[in-house]
């Protein structure tokens, strides 16, 4: 596989505790905006500029469909990092050369992973870090000082964070019916057993659900479905929700531009539930219509892939991205 073209980009200089940016005199290949965040800003000038060729991107098999690019590079440019990111796409049968081809790329720091290479990309890596171990799914792959791929997974992360108020809170109960049973799926399972829920776990294969809730968290009381079970109308009277949280999620590829919509009769959700879509294309999907039409909450998929993104942005480039522009990425996402 080719190399791609070295670009320059403008890093911190760091020591513990600390991390600066400085101005940057050379050509830069992708020029950041007049007006750096404010944070960069003040902190210019304090440390000696370290210029390194370095890039970052997403691969998944389709990925034209991507919006990390248009994410990191919204914070690139805010920050005035001469930095970029790409999306490229890989098939299953070219994955081992893509990462071998970036192995050898001094100019590469790391890549997010989509679909299908969650897990298949875990074997040709270094090393994993222990929640990335534990969930079975590697999103982001960062390339350590000493030249050694690591696995991360920063999907748990992202997940919970639009839930991190209401989990801060006491209930009495949690529970959560999530559609699916791939990578995004065992994250979103793990991360929602940590944080005590009770779990349904549907798919089309009812064997590779339960499969996943006993490698996952094989003490808990979950159980296992067949996703055709959510499709119908159910005349199941539940019992008062007041003190609970009711999660319903989809972390499908259903409701994708291109897919079948994810059939859910929204009987099935209790009271006062939060219906979760992780799908990004389109990011209003069926899903989401139809439960705010039955009158429930819903949390769209720009919140994880942001928040997961956030996560891979500080691996990759050494600084936090500036998330009080969170509300005009999103208007740029959606336009």
């Amino acid at each position: 596989m080719a190399r791609s073209k070295p670009v320059r980009w403008r890093i911190p200089y760091r020591r513990p505790g600390r991390a600066a940016l400085r101005r940057y005199h050379g050509r830069p290949v992708h020029r950041a905006g007049d007006a750096p965040a404010a944070g960069a800003r003040c902190l210019a000038g304090r440390r000696r500029l370290a210029v390194v060729t370095r890039h970052a991107e997403v691969i998944g098999d389709p990925i034209a469909q991507s919006k990390s690019p248009a994410i990191h590079g919204f914070w690139i440019e805010r920050l005035g990092l001469d930095a970029d990111y790409r999306a490229t796409q890989v098939d299953a049968g070219g994955l081992a050369d893509y990462v071998a081809d970036r192995r050898r790329a001094s100019d590469w720091c790391g890549c997010n992973v989509t679909m299908p290479h969650k897990q298949t990309i875990m074997p040709l890596l270094d090393r994993l870090e222990p929640l990335a171990k534990q969930v079975g799914a590697v999103n982001t792959v960062v390339k350590a000082a000493d030249g050694k791929l690591v696995g991360r997974n920063t999907d748990v992360a992202g997940f919970l964070e639009p839930l991190t108020d209401r989990l801060r809170q006491q209930h009495y109960f949690r529970m959560a019916r999530v559609i699916g049973t791939g990578g995004a799926a065992r994250a979103i399972v793990s991360g929602l057993a940590r944080e005590g829920f009770t779990l349904v776990v549907a798919g089309r294969d009812r064997a590779k659900a339960d499969a996943l809730l006993e490698e996952l968290d094989p003490s808990g009381e979950h159980h296992a479905a067949q996703i055709d079970h959510f499709a119908a109308a159910t005349d199941f009277v539940f019992d008062d929700r007041k003190g609970c949280c009711d999660l319903v999620v989809n972390a499908s590829p259903l409701g994708m531009k291109g897919k079948p919509p994810l059939p859910f009769d929204w009987s099935h959700a209790p009271p006062g539930s939060i219906a979760y879509d992780i799908v990004t294309d389109p990011v209003d999907t069926p899903f989401l219509k139809s439960a705010r039409e039955a009158g429930f909450e819903t949390i769209d998929g720009l919140a994880m892939l942001i928040g997961q993104a956030a996560a891979a942005f500080t691996h990759f480039f050494g600084i936090e991205p500036p998330r009080e522009f969170d509300g005009e990425l999103r208007e740029r996402l959606m336009a």
